[in-house]
């Protein structure tokens, strides 16, 4: 938006734009972002923000090629580009391109409704990165189809995204059927709807899930949009809504090498009242220790949630190729498997995780690209 008018007020600079809305801007925040105050290379701030007095005089303000050069009493020369004070008006957020906004989903989505790319531009195209990266943070769930049919081949997509998330399961993980697992999903039988560790301090954030193998009897994988499920309960039952948002439980994990536990509550929110985050895995849930006299209400606010992961209507079910690689937001889609007979043929899926600032990041360096817009 063009300029229109600078006018100096007491502790305030005040922009008129070219559509004569008004933006005052407090002269402290005016000095604590001057460009003078950055590191010319790293950009990070060097300014001393307890250097300034509380209020810094503005004597003079005039526009000139593009930037409002701002005049103090104490001799400080200020060249602020207007895009800059356009860009971050007080009360209003700087756009950001990672902020996709979510779009809810239940089982009539069906399979045929997920985002779908090829594997193949994801490893060279930046606009198709981009597009597929968008696709996923509005859906919270994608499939990526026509992977090689090797050991790795998910992990090579995975790491266009952003660096590996380590859990103590490793870098990568094997789902496989084995002998002696330390969790339930190293073996056959059914998983219930869950989101993966909420027994960390901050879950991984987008796993992905790459089918090498996939021969046996049973073994569907199942989906649920753990927004959607809030945000019915918060209309349903809005109670039992906010005890999940506000009450903290435990979750742990442990075994002979890791004993790694958290209070957290199962829904959180954003300081706009939106959902966030669903940290809901009722095999990690460990003993509750709330008061007694919210015990028997908090029970009758989990089961309502639990209920709504065993309802039809929320499930989507899906019967992973080899080749195909699922990636969806553990921190907002819960994921499960039908059971499945290991002895009728080999089920195989090779796992890592990224985390959801290094999505973002991405998805930002990629919008900056050239050629590139947000959708």
């Amino acid at each position: 938006m063009t300029e229109h008018d600078l006018s100096v007020r007491a502790d305030t600079l005040l922009v008129t734009w070219a559509d004569k809305t008004s933006t005052p801007f407090p002269t402290i925040w005016l000095r604590d972002n001057c460009p003078s105050g950055l590191h010319p290379q790293t950009r990070e701030r060097v300014l001393d923000l307890l250097a300034l007095d509380d209020a810094p005089v503005l004597c003079a303000a005039q526009l000139e090629a593009g930037c409002a050069v701002l005049s103090y009493a104490d001799g400080h020369v200020s060249r602020m580009p207007l895009p800059l004070l356009s860009a971050n008006r007080p009360g209003q957020q700087a756009a950001d391109p990672a902020a996709i906004a979510a779009q809810l989903w239940r089982s009539d989505l069906g399979a045929s409704g997920l985002p779908r790319c090829p594997a193949a531009p994801l490893m060279v195209d930046d606009p198709a990165l981009n597009a597929w990266m968008q696709a996923t943070a509005a859906f919270g769930l994608s499939i990526v189809e026509g992977l090689e049919n090797r050991v790795g081949a998910g992990i090579d997509v995975a790491e266009r995204v952003g660096f590996l998330r380590k859990t103590n399961f490793g870098t990568t993980f094997e789902v496989i059927n084995k002998p002696e697992p330390n969790n339930l999903a190293y073996t056959a039988i059914a998983l219930p709807l869950h989101t993966d560790l909420p027994n960390q301090e901050v879950p991984p954030g987008y796993q992905f899930l790459h089918c090498l193998a996939n021969e046996s009897t049973g073994g569907g994988s199942v989906f649920a949009d753990g927004f959607a499920m809030a945000e019915d309960l918060r209309v349903e039952d809005p109670d039992a809504f906010r005890l999940l948002c506000e009450v903290p439980i435990p979750f742990r994990f442990h075994d002979a090498e890791a004993d790694i536990q958290v209070y957290k509550p199962v829904i959180t929110l954003d300081g706009a009242g939106e959902v966030i985050e669903i940290r809901y895995n009722a095999h990690l849930a460990g003993i509750f220790d709330m008061p007694a006299e919210i015990m028997s209400v908090f029970y009758q606010a989990y089961r309502a949630y639990m209920a709504k992961t065993r309802d039809e209507k929320y499930r989507l079910v899906l019967k992973l190729k080899a080749g195909e690689m699922v990636v969806f937001d553990n921190r907002r889609v819960l994921h499960g498997r039908d059971a499945f007979d290991p002895a009728s043929g080999l089920r195989h899926l090779q796992g890592c995780y990224v985390d959801r600032g290094e999505f973002a990041s991405r998805l930002r360096l990629l919008s900056q690209a050239k050629g590139l817009a947000r959708s």
